[in-house]
């Protein structure tokens, strides 16, 4: 049969339309999933900006005063990285072993063009954060598709933890998203990206490990790539991602050993952290039941609430069904190997980890992952598709009941102003001090160096810190409170400040417990405030 010129003119009009409508639903589709990515990118930048000037005096103004202090001497004393120092063991200097200072060095850069605020930290944090929403985003769309993406990046821009840490003055957003983002990276690489990913995913990696040790726990996600890659027999690939891995530790030891050396040979003699398993003992692990009712109690009532820890179960009890893609079967398995790196990691340090709970940070990839997960199983329960009425109007449900009876309260709880009376004894020292004073400050929670962050000058906290001394607790006895007070005053100590409700560790007050120390200070220094609040003395010389 003879072929038909105006059949074929007809079908090559079909096929043209044909191709020009999914161009156009492709366009549409896309458009549509990065308009979603940029409002959940707007709700992480509402919840993370709320109150973004808040003074550092909320549940976690201890850890973030530390941290401002270094910034504060970086920008006034020496712009060398590698020695932090803090403000509250004396005159200095007073180098501490840390983690690598990315938050507080890039905020004091920030006081340096703008002037001193005590918020911009939280800026900074806040907006690491949003490049963790971001990373985990493409994360997500990788490892499962692209409404997992959706609900697992929702779920991270609105669970209590993650709001809270993202706007604190704290190392962990940096380290959160620097190592989210190199594994993103890292994903795409593996899965046939540009080779040049590989040494930006190490260095991203690399410095998100730099910025707080727990970090190393989502190389896990990368080691597991490279044995997958082994197993396929693709030695090349394995080999480069083993020898940047080789790189990426040795600088991550090399910084680490440093900061043990300076800790160690430099006053106040104080390196970060402790209560790790080497240090208490596994017995003493075993006793303590690895610390899980705490783990529990700050799971239940800080950070993420009863909604949230549902989504959470439902999400790691249901998983997704197994790719037919060789290839999507080994990346759909990333967020239960970060998952379970993170939990070798708590077995290992629980004692710093519930002491110090952001730490937690570390999980809260997969876990915004697994609660995603579990809001898009109930929505859809026996759905096939999400666009109809019923799954539209059960995900507005869940996200509802995850504000109100999760974010919302949490958050609110977090925030609360619980060492305000410690900022407004650092405001009345300095308004006190005169040019080269030193103060002692004991603020509400005892132990936390607000005041004398807030007094604007260097000094100590009383009890005095540093070393491996406890100082979140009072001495026994007044007599050896004095005598710590005069050997500060041998020291220089100038001005003399508690609040009068401060409240050490054994539930002790101070003007209760030191009596003997008010009287002492009556006799031999002069008292210039006795307010409701605050009790401020200058510290005369014998």
């Amino acid at each position: 049969m003879a072929d038909d010129p105006k059949l074929d003119q007809a079908e090559g009009q079909q096929c043209q339309q044909q191709t020009i409508g999914r161009n156009m639903a492709a366009r549409y589709y896309l458009s549509l999933d990065t308009a979603i990515l940029l409002g959940i990118l707007f709700i992480a930048i509402v919840f993370r900006f709320h109150k973004i000037t808040l003074p550092l005096v909320d549940g976690f103004s201890w850890r973030e005063i530390s941290t401002a202090m270094m910034a504060d001497n970086f920008q006034q004393r020496s712009w060398n990285i590698f020695f932090p120092e803090v403000s509250w063991t004396g005159p200095g200097p007073s180098y501490q072993g840390r983690e690598f200072q990315i938050v507080s060095y890039l905020t004091a850069l920030l006081y340096q063009l703008f002037g001193w605020h005590d918020w911009f930290g939280r800026v900074v944090a806040a907006l690491f954060g949003l490049v963790t929403v971001f990373s985990l985003h493409r994360l997500t769309a990788l490892c499962w598709d692209k409404m997992h993406a959706h609900a697992a990046a929702l779920a991270y821009a609105l669970m209590p933890a993650a709001i809270m840490i993202d706007s604190s003055f704290l190392p962990d957003p940096a380290m959160l998203a620097l190592v989210t983002l190199g594994v993103w990276l890292f994903v795409k690489h593996w899965a046939g990206g540009s080779r040049w990913l590989l040494p930006l995913a190490t260095a991203s990696v690399s410095l998100g490990v730099l910025s707080k040790p727990p970090g190393i726990a989502a190389g896990a996600a990368i080691f597991y790539l490279m044995v997958c890659w082994i197993l396929e027999k693709k030695q090349k690939q394995a080999t480069a991602v083993f020898l940047w891995g080789l790189l990426s530790l040795a600088i991550i030891a090399a910084y680490y050993s440093w900061a043990i050396y300076l800790g160690r040979n430099y006053p106040p003699f104080h390196i970060a952290g402790g209560g790790y398993i080497w240090d208490d003992g596994f017995w003493a692990y075993v006793k303590d039941r690895f610390y899980f009712k705490s783990a529990w109690n700050t799971s239940v009532w800080w950070f993420y609430g009863y909604p949230f820890l549902v989504l959470l179960a439902v999400g790691l009890w249901m998983p997704r069904s197994p790719a037919e893609d060789p290839k999507q079967r080994s990346l759909s398995a990333i967020p239960y190997v970060w998952v379970a790196a993170a939990t070798i990691l708590y077995l290992a340090a629980a004692g710093e980890i519930t002491s110090n709970v952001w730490n937690f940070h570390i999980f809260h990839v997969p876990v915004a992952m697994f609660c995603g997960r579990g809001a898009l199983l109930l929505a859809t329960l026996a759905s096939r598709t999400v666009l109809t009425p019923a799954v539209v109007l059960r995900a507005i449900c869940i996200v509802a009941i995850a504000l109100a009876w999760s974010t919302l309260p949490l958050v609110r709880t977090m925030k609360k102003p619980i060492a305000m009376n410690g900022k407004l004894l650092g405001e009345e020292l300095a308004r006190l001090a005169k040019p080269g004073d030193l103060v002692v400050a004991t603020a509400p929670d005892v132990g936390d160096p607000v005041a004398v962050y807030y007094s604007r000058v260097r000094g100590w906290v009383f009890p005095p810190g540093g070393g491996d001394a406890d100082w979140s607790k009072f001495v026994a006895d007044d007599a050896t409170a004095i005598a710590q007070l005069d050997e500060l005053r041998a020291q220089g100590a100038d001005l003399f400040g508690v609040t009068k409700n401060a409240t050490d560790h054994q539930d002790l007050r101070f003007v209760e417990h030191h009596v003997g120390v008010i009287d002492y200070l009556d006799k031999t220094a002069t008292k210039l405030v006795d307010s409701d609040d605050l009790l401020v003395y200058r510290i005369t010389r014998p």
